[in-house]
Order: structure tokens, then sequence, then C-alpha cells
């Protein structure tokens, strides 16, 4: 594919985070959920100075969880440290690994892409079928943004095909067919839409899927 063709459209089309604000939300604030959990269950085994990390990480959490504190959340409050110092001091624990996700994820709500995209790539995966597919797509949101679109397919399809359910899967395939517009990928476009229609009937985004397909039909 051309660099060209990883340019697109009109200036009143609006941005990618635009049209799927509801969505990135929904997911950042899935993952916060899953990582309070995560944690939790974590603490029971962790080692002397994973388990300070993960402690370290209560008021943090509770930051993240409040918009006008995210900042703090971020850097810390003076008294206990952020999730940024947490990832950086006990980078070889679980609980740096789930501050990179939370990182990713705030700094994606502040539509700072390029630091999402630095602290969602330290993440390492961790084997759940819920928080690793939501951090996977949230990369492609990133990119999506920054206009990366050849990475953002690439994190969209690894993102969909996680774990395969009606929730997570038929929300990454829309926005991984969204991206191959953007690439005029219009082909691959109408076989993602395609997927959603016949494989997630019961979806949300099954319900606006048609006027999709028929958009990129009218493409080729």
């Amino acid at each position: 594919m051309s660099q060209n063709n990883q340019t697109v459209s009109s200036g009143t089309k609006k941005s990618f985070f635009q049209e799927n604000e509801k969505s990135i939300t929904f997911i950042v604030a899935g993952i916060i959920v899953l990582i309070l959990l995560y944690i939790g269950y974590q603490r029971l085994y962790l080692a002397p100075r994973a388990e300070k990390a993960a402690n370290q990480m209560y008021h943090a959490e509770n930051y993240a969880t409040i918009d006008s504190l995210q900042k703090k959340a971020i850097d810390g409050d003076g008294a206990f440290p952020g999730f940024k110092e947490i990832a950086d001091e006990y980078s070889n624990t679980k609980s740096a690994n789930i501050a990179n996700a939370y990182l990713g994820g705030l700094y994606l709500r502040q539509k700072n892409f390029k630091e999402a995209i630095n602290y969602l790539e330290q993440y390492t995966e961790t084997g759940s079928e819920i928080l690793d597919p939501l951090v996977i797509g949230l990369l492609g949101d990133a990119y999506s943004e920054e206009k990366i679109y050849d990475k953002a397919a690439n994190y969209y399809k690894k993102a969909a095909d996680k774990s395969k359910n009606v929730y997570t899967t038929p929300l990454f395939l829309k926005k991984l067919g969204l991206v191959y517009e953007e690439l005029q990928d219009y082909k691959n476009a109408e076989s993602t839409y395609q997927r959603i229609r016949d494989e997630y009937p019961q979806s949300s985004e099954s319900t606006t899927i048609d006027s999709f397909l028929a958009r990129v039909q009218a493409k080729q």
C-alpha cells in the first residue's frame, strides 16, 4: 500500500477518536474495573517487593476513576506514587505491567497518543481473555489517531482474534474496517464488515453495519 493511500479524506471528517470516543471510554472504564480485580487477586501471591508496588497502586487506582484527578493517578500526589513511578521503579513486577496498561488508557483519554503508545507497548500479555485484547485494541486506537493506519490495522486484527466474543470482537472488527477505509482498501473493509454481519448478528455493531457495507461496496 502506497504512502498516499494512508492519507484520507475531507477536512470535515471527524477524527478517529471522536468517531469512537464512546467505545474508547468504555474500553478504558473496562480496563480500570478489570485491573482492580486483577490486582486484588495478584496481591495474594506477590513477593515482598512486588507486594509493595501493588499496595502503592491503591491510591493511583482511586484517582484513575475520577476524571479531575487523573493527573495524580499518573504522576502521584506527593505522598503516594502514581502509575508512572510504579511502572519505572518496579519494572520487573506484575504491578508495573498493569500500571503500563493504566497509563496507556489514561494518556489515550487525554489525547496524548504518543505517550499512550509508549506505555501500551510496554504491556506484557497476562493471559487474560478480556484484559489482553482490550489493551491491544487501545494500541490500535492510539495508532489510528497518529494516522499510522497499517499498524492500527495489525493491532485491531490481533485484538479481534485474541478472544472471540460478542462484546469485543465486533467492536474491533468495526474499527478494523474503518482503518481499511482510511487505507482505501475497500475490499478488506467489506469482508471485515461482512464478518460482523455474519458472525455477530446480535452485537450492537451489527445494527448499523449494512450502511457501512453499502458505503464500501459503492467505492469499489
